[in-house]
């Protein structure tokens, strides 16, 4: 008998309940200081790293290949026969090909590993399409088809205070690229289909940057139901201000506010807010 196991890494930033409720296992990511490394939302919290950025910047990396390892034979131990894997983007981590190289040579169980092409909740809403759809006991490689299918119906937005975060963790390509030394502008920074960022538009100071990302999203509740994802980083009054504007909405039939995990705050630094919205079809779970 089929038993699906549902693995990702802490970087789609669920909270434990939602990873517990759907039995989602997830793989932390590394933080590193000089003086030792920690693992992602286990020994550190986004406090932890806000408190600590003006004596040091940390490091991050992908989720070690034991921790890995360790997933899948605790896994294979409880009995699963497949296990799907839903990862980082491979545009911004080594993380997604470091589970298929293991996947590959895994025994006892098999294993699949799909890219998100995104990151926080642009993988969480695609890691819980996939727990949603085993837990309707969907057939494994239709699981498979219909979260690559669901992968293009979400999209993320995001903006930062400051740039400079991702810059030092050298993700911030064609974003830098856009804005020259031009002061003040803010781009609203989205993920292409290679799942790198890539300013989607520009906007001059942070009220006005709070617009932009807006928009996108207004667009697409306009023509489809959606589950929506508010994001902050530090910015906790400004993102239940647009939970305030955003649930009273029609179409609108999830709508969760999340902080993001240790590892996102170390690229982003303080002031992170993100809108990330999921578009529904009346067939789905």
């Amino acid at each position: 008998m089929t038993k699906i196991a549902l693995v990702t890494d802490s970087s789609c930033d669920l909270p434990i309940d939602l990873l517990e409720r759907w039995n989602i296992r997830a793989v932390p990511l590394r933080i590193i200081y000089n003086e030792r490394e920690y693992r992602d939302a286990i020994d550190i919290s986004p406090n932890d790293v806000y408190n600590r950025l003006e004596d040091e910047i940390p490091t991050t990396s992908m989720p070690t290949p034991q921790d890995m390892l360790d997933t899948f034979d605790q896994l294979k131990e409880e009995g699963y026969t497949h296990c799907l894997v839903i990862s980082l983007s491979s545009g911004l981590s080594g993380t997604y090909h470091s589970f298929l190289r293991i996947a590959k040579e895994y025994e006892g169980m098999k294993v699949d590993v799909i890219d998100s092409k995104g990151l926080s909740w642009v993988l969480g809403f695609l890691v819980l399409e996939a727990a949603r759809l085993i837990q309707k006991q969907w057939d494994y490689a239709d699981i498979l088809n219909r979260v690559e299918q669901v992968k293009k119906k979400i999209k993320g937005y995001f903006i930062v205070d400051t740039l400079e975060y991702l810059k030092k963790g050298g993700r911030i390509g064609k974003v830098a690229a856009s804005l020259g030394s031009i002061l003040n502008l803010k781009p609203i920074i989205s993920i292409d289909q290679e799942g790198k960022y890539y300013p989607l538009s520009l906007a001059r100071g942070k009220k006005q940057a709070i617009k932009k990302l807006m928009e996108p999203v207004l667009e697409q509740i306009q023509s489809s139901k959606v589950r929506i994802a508010v994001l902050q980083g530090q910015a906790e009054k400004e993102a239940e201000a647009l939970k305030d504007r955003l649930k009273g909405l029609e179409n609108v039939c999830e709508l969760y506010v999340s902080a993001i995990s240790p590892a996102l705050v170390v690229h982003t630094g303080p002031g992170l807010l993100g809108l990330v919205v999921e578009r529904m079809e009346s067939h789905q779970p």
